[in-house]
């Protein structure tokens, strides 16, 4: 029988967790309390079950389900976890559930049992006694990733024999809000050890047009039913990622919205921001102001046959006919030589697309690849007036006719791109030049992507183009301001991108940088915006700049080093030979070498790897013997992203750098494509809070110690469970980075211009 009780919020407390006093010092009178004597396990469902009582089989969390119904600031949030007992007898558990600030329990329930079911938010003071009784008594880190959240904590309850158990709570809490940006968040285990799918859903309803929705932890997928509501799932891929939920949206009816994000660092006299724009959505039924004008250009050479130019012919003719009414499109196609649909592009007519069909159907492979005078060709017409030009690029192999040289090809389409079209590049295969495409691509304010075999070109095709539907702002372009609206060039750098990209309806605009002193920002952003020439301007606070915006200054790195590569990548296309992969010595050019440095000095302090920089997290790499580290890389670099140009080992780069250079979600397992196109992922560097752990051995090191000393002995030991240790754990909760010490192990941590090393738990 189920049984459920609601906790009404008359007479409950919040509870803040502060685990602030050190285990010496807990009351006695509350000792007793902290696990009850009955619970062989205590379970935390954003993290994994720990077993109470000597002996005690562990219960599993199979499986974690959050409904979050979010009307406009107030948060409902059902969990509903599985728990499995693997045992042949009854095992007892208790419960406890980090959640956010300000939080109010509404219901608890499970399933069998004798006991009425209870739960309770405890007063502030006991709770923290209760929480440092917990963690010095069972002896694991991993408790310490939550102090400082709040706690509702259960009550007993049984997990019957071989069986399962099914818990559900639900909570409420007030969501914060900066200007017109409202903040979700869902506290989760940082640890990579942590592994429990969670299926996670929101329902948002806003009294205002809700203009985009983003998460920066996890992959998720959004649908807009209406203006003001909108309905978030996080993807397949994500169900299994550490760290906790994030999930911002922006409200706003009259043009562009923003909101910045900001982590505050010293280091650097400032710190870094996260830029977040959208705008609101179409009235229904509304076509866009800004009509497309797009050129579908076909590779028939003779590689194309068979399921191929199929494949390619439905993917013309879908684009054809996908267009809106008043809208233009031409065909080109090539392999030795270049054919043309029509002189320049043709609006969309039933007679036109008529005309498309026929011409498609009379396509057959035959020839070499003449990618130059294609490319030509395409950029040559001037667009209809009032249109923006796209161009969709596919081809499935290397320049093999015409001119050939690949510095030659995309410094000819620089040239010839006077009307600025956007150059969207398919690379069909593995015979593909990826650098030229990637280029192509990236100067022109498109993307790249790649046609793994035996994927379909007309599905890849399709999911591109629908993503191109109703342009909302082109050629936008950001500035920043000083107070009188003047611009000016001191106040940010290092923007990632330098160059925006045009937004489509549906699409967000996510802008990195750095930003100096804690003066307010201000910037102006203009552009094409629904047919009219528009500048908005925002004025950003910075007091509210905290460091539990870790991923602000993670992902703002991931750009910088996937743009450093990208540099190195295109410098070989005129100079490969110049950069033996033998010896190395071709990184010692001043230009290489910097760029090799600055790729090394991010990668070791913020714990990205890449397929260059993957030796970082082995054991025996010392993270301190900086000319040793800068000559692998080198020698990756030179002989992967410059000397390997196409082939299997050079469209593995292509994917990575997609990803990286627009990243917009945190990559906590820094999973890669290798040169064979396996996917790889690293367990032995862990980003917690804003700091990157990397495994030696039985040791965890902080990077930021090999940053301040080039050294990695410790200063000072503190032995865990001690007085000594909770003081370190509470100055941590202060600064919202307690999640570094949670990982099993020692630590050797910077606190205080310091190297600390942190013992294992015993």
């Amino acid at each position: 029988m189920n049984r459920k009780t609601i906790l009404t919020v008359a007479g409950i407390c919040c509870l803040v967790l502060a685990c602030a006093a050190p285990a010496a010092a807990l009351d006695r009178r509350l000792a007793h309390r902290s696990l009850s004597p009955r619970a062989s396990n205590l379970i935390i469902p954003q993290s994994r079950s720990f077993p109470v009582r000597p002996g005690a089989v562990v219960t599993k969390i199979t499986d974690v389900a959050a409904s979050v119904d979010i009307i406009d600031l107030v948060a409902t949030t059902t969990m509903e976890i599985g728990i499995q007992n693997p045992s042949g007898t009854m095992q007892e558990a208790e419960m406890i559930v980090p959640v956010p600030d300000g939080a109010v329990l509404r219901g608890f329930t499970f399933q069998g049992g004798s006991d009425e079911p209870t739960a309770e938010i405890l007063p502030r003071e006991e709770a923290r006694q209760i929480y440092n009784s917990i963690v010095a008594q069972l002896r694991d880190p991993a408790l310490v990733e939550f102090a400082g959240y709040n706690l509702i904590r259960t009550c007993v309850f049984p997990v019957p024999p071989n069986g399962t158990q099914r818990v559900r709570l639900v909570y409420e809490n007030l969501l914060p809000a900066d200007g017109n940006r409202v903040d979700y968040f869902l506290p989760r285990s940082e640890l990579l050890s942590v592994s429990i799918p969670w299926k996670i859903t929101v329902r948002i309803r806003s009294k205002q047009n809700i203009t985009t929705v983003y998460s920066p932890s996890h992959g998720v997928n959004a649908s807009h039913p209406d203006k003001t509501e909108a309905r978030i799932e996080i993807t397949a891929a994500a169900a299994t990622e550490p760290g906790p939920f994030l999930l911002s949206y922006l409200t706003g009816d009259n043009g562009v919205s923003a909101s910045l994000m900001a982590y505050p660092d010293p280091k650097i006299g400032g710190g870094y921001f996260l830029l977040l724009a959208g705008v609101p959505p179409a009235k229904d039924g509304a076509a866009p102001v800004v009509k497309r004008e797009v050129t579908v250009v076909i590779d028939r050479s003779g590689s194309m046959a068979g399921e191929k130019i199929k494949q390619a012919r439905a993917a013309a003719l879908q684009v054809v006919e996908g267009l809106l009414d008043g809208e233009a499109f031409n065909i080109i196609d090539y392999s030795g030589s270049v054919s043309t649909f029509a002189p320049a592009a043709v609006l969309k007519t039933q007679e036109n697309i008529e005309a498309a069909r026929h011409y498609l159907r009379r396509l057959q492979p035959s020839g070499g690849t003449n990618i130059h005078d294609a490319l030509i060709e395409a950029l040559r017409p001037d667009p209809r007036e009032g249109m923006l030009p796209l161009m969709l690029f596919l081809t499935d192999g290397l320049a093999t006719v015409g001119v050939r040289k690949e510095v030659a090809i995309r410094e000819a389409a620089l040239k010839a791109n006077v009307h600025k079209r956007r150059i969207f590049t398919f690379g069909v295969g593995y015979d593909v030049n990826a650098p030229l495409l990637s280029h192509l691509a990236g100067k022109s304010r498109a993307v790249s992507t790649v046609v793994m075999p035996g994927e379909d070109v007309e599905i890849k095709v399709s999911q591109v183009y629908r993503r191109l539907s109703g342009p909302v702002l082109s050629e936008p372009k950001i500035e920043t301001v000083d107070a009188k609206g003047k611009l000016t060039t001191r106040r940010v750098s290092d923007l990632m991108p330098a160059e925006l990209p045009d937004v489509f309806d549906g699409d967000k605009l996510v802008l990195l940088g750095k930003y100096k002193d804690e003066q307010p920002l201000a910037f102006t952003l203009s552009g094409d915006y629904r047919g009219t020439r528009r500048t908005f301007r925002f004025n950003f606070n910075l007091k509210s700049a905290t460091t539990r915006n870790s991923f602000v200054p993670r992902l703002w790195a991931n750009r910088k080093v996937a743009f450093l590569i990208e540099e190195i990548r295109q410098a070989g296309a005129a100079a490969g030979a110049a950069f033996p992969s033998q010896t190395g010595t071709g990184m010692q050019d001043p230009k290489m070498k910097e760029l090799v440095d600055e790729i090394v000095r991010l990668s070791t302090e913020f714990g990205i790897l890449t397929e260059y920089t993957a030796f970082l997290a082995k054991e025996g790499t010392d993270l301190a013997a900086y000319e040793e580290n800068f000559r692998k890389a080198g020698l990756n670099l030179e002989s992967r992203a410059i000397g390997q140009r196409a082939g299997m080992g050079a469209v593995n780069q292509l994917r990575n750098d997609g990803f990286q250079r627009k990243q917009r979600v945190d990559n906590r397992r820094n999973t890669f494509y290798d040169a064979d196109m396996n996917s790889v992922q690293t367990t032995t560097v862990q980003q917690m809070n804003d700091r990157a752990l990397y495994q030696r051995g039985a040791r965890w090191i902080d990077s930021r110690t090999v940053e301040a000393e080039k050294s990695i002995e410790p200063d000072e030991t503190i032995a865990f469970g001690s007085d000594e240790y909770f003081a370190l754990v509470q100055k941590f909760v202060d600064q919202n980075r307690q999640g570094v010490l949670a990982v099993s192990g020692e630590i050797l941590l910077r606190v205080d211009n310091k190297n600390v090393l942190v013992t294992a738990a015993r």
